[in-house]
This record gives C-alpha cells, sequence and structure tokens, in this order.
C-alpha cells in the first residue's frame, strides 16, 4: 500500500506553509486596520444573540456557495469544535436532498443565505423571505441577514487576498 505524503497530516502542514510563503497578496488586516476592525465589530454584532451552531451552517453555506476555501476550513472547524456532527457537515453543501438533517428554521436560514449570497442571479425571493420570517423574530431576522452579509464580506476579503485554506489568522 502507497501513501500519498501529500495527503499525510506532516504533509498537509508542509504544503499549507509553502502555500502561505508564496503568498503574494497584501495583508489586509495590516494593510486596513481600521476597516479590519469594523468587519471584526460588524461580525460580532451579526452573531449576538443567534444560535452559534446557525451562525457556523450560514458561514459554511455562503463560503461553499463563493468557493472560499479558506473560509470553509475555519469554519467547518469552528462547527466541529461547537460540537457539530460530521454528517450535517457533510450534507451542508446538498442540505435540499438532506433536508432530515436540518430544522425547518435552518432549512430557512440555509435558503435565505443561498439568495443572498447569489443575490444578482435572482434577487431575494419574496417566497425565501417569508419562509424566513416565518421562523424567526424581526430582530433574529435582521442578525441572519447582517451574518449573510458578514461571511461574504469576509469571503471576498479571503479571496481577493489569496488566503491560504488551513491558515487562520485568529490564531496569533
Amino acid at each position: 500500500m502507497t501513501t500519498n505524503t501529500s495527503t499525510t497530516a506532516a504533509g498537509i502542514t508542509t504544503a499549507i506553509a509553502e502555500a502561505e510563503g508564496a503568498r503574494a497578496r497584501l495583508d489586509f488586516a495590516k494593510s486596513a486596520p481600521k476597516v479590519f476592525r469594523a468587519l471584526i465589530g460588524f461580525d460580532a454584532a451579526a452573531r449576538a444573540d443567534l444560535d452559534p451552531a446557525l451562525v457556523e451552517l450560514i458561514q459554511i453555506r455562503a463560503s461553499l456557495l463563493n468557493h472560499c476555501a479558506y473560509c470553509l476550513h475555519m469554519h467547518t472547524n469552528d462547527a466541529r469544535k461547537a460540537g457539530e456532527s460530521e454528517d450535517r457537515l457533510h450534507m451542508v453543501a446538498v442540505w435540499r436532498e438532506a433536508r432530515h438533517f436540518f430544522t425547518p428554521r435552518e432549512q430557512a436560514a440555509l435558503a435565505l443565505t443561498e439568495a443572498l449570497t447569489l443575490v444578482a442571479d435572482a434577487g431575494v425571493p419574496d417566497t425565501v423571505y417569508a419562509e424566513a420570517a416565518a421562523h424567526f423574530d424581526e430582530q433574529e431576522l435582521a442578525h441572519v441577514i447582517a451574518m449573510i452579509c458578514t461571511i461574504n464580506t469576509w469571503n471576498r476579503v479571503a479571496l481577493s487576498t489569496g488566503k491560504v485554506a488551513g491558515t487562520d489568522e485568529r490564531k496569533g
């Protein structure tokens, strides 16, 4: 049996370090510290009073749609640390086909996440908004919308600055 060294823990750690070393784009936090701190504040305010599991589902779904490997890696790890099951994490990408893994409230948030993340495609349909409004009170819905906006902003920052999946600037 042969082992692909790029998939061993040591190989992945080495590959992450090499990718991070080769990154030639700006460090957003250092280049725009006031903007970065404002985004952190926006993120903190958006997630206030929301179920942490719901926050992670929103962040994972938006990161999948935006193809942001950096944020996807970060938020799936955060979800695991918070006790999220591997089964549910694997099903986020195909939640419509695996609705039984998610509550109606989570499904409404995931549908709204898709609509707002892909807003240029079809706007936010009234049916999607109405379903979310049926599951969240006005304050909660405002926070869900803000959380979706926040992760979409973080995805765009990470993608435009070439953040490397497997690194996490929050660690130090």
